[in-house]
């Protein structure tokens, strides 16, 4: 697969609480750092998002007493897990992982500070309204075709995936690059929504 003009690789929530030893560790997470980090070379534009929320998120098992973490609410925009608390602004959990080297990156996005609501995606706020303005930001650069990695792959690596294709452009998920968390299955779940909505899985690009 030729990587050229028009082609952007989003590197998505490779943050250290995602990571082994972080609050919301995603299994084997921070394998995927020499992985993007090769990846990165074979790009001239590399967009990372980080998750970056305030103290006492709305998303946070602990800002709702009696629930536990991992618990599913109804929020005013649909269900919502409640998490651990994770990448609060500023903390060294929201930094990104060490050995990621994100000097090859142009633009970081940031998502999840609105206090009351989630952001899974880089394109959308978890009510599917609210705009990060991205896509807008790729097109004005160029932009045709997304490949997409980073932590984790059934969450805000899938929901990117999936809106980055609403927006109009190819998508591409490289599963080298990227890791689940797998709740009940989600993993799977995943992987079969995004080749329905025309995303290519791809386990990695060839050297």
């Amino acid at each position: 697969m030729e990587i050229g003009e028009g082609d952007v690789l989003l590197v998505v929530d490779v943050q250290n609480d995602f990571c082994p030893g972080g609050s919301l560790a995603v299994p084997d997470g921070d394998a995927v750092v020499p992985v993007i980090n090769r990846l990165m070379t074979r790009f001239d534009d590399v967009v990372l998002t980080q998750d970056w929320h305030p103290p006492g998120h709305s998303s946070f098992a602990s800002s709702h007493p009696g629930k536990a973490p991992l618990a599913l609410i109804e929020a005013d925009y649909g269900p919502q897990v409640l998490w651990p608390d994770h990448c609060v602004q500023g903390t060294d959990g929201a930094a990104f992982h060490g050995d990621l080297d994100v000097a090859r990156a142009q633009l970081v996005v940031r998502k999840g500070f609105r206090a009351h609501i989630d952001s899974y995606s880089a394109f959308k706020e978890n009510d599917q309204k609210t705009s990060t303005g991205l896509a807008g930001c790729l097109r004005e650069r160029g932009a045709r075709r997304v490949f997409a990695c980073g932590l984790a792959t059934d969450f805000c690596v899938k929901w990117s995936a999936l809106d980055a294709r609403a927006a109009g452009f190819e998508v591409v998920l490289i599963e080298a690059a990227s890791r689940g968390i797998d709740l009940d299955g989600s993993l799977a779940a995943a992987r079969a929504e995004l080749a329905a909505a025309g995303v290519a899985l791809i386990d990695d690009l060839p050297a």
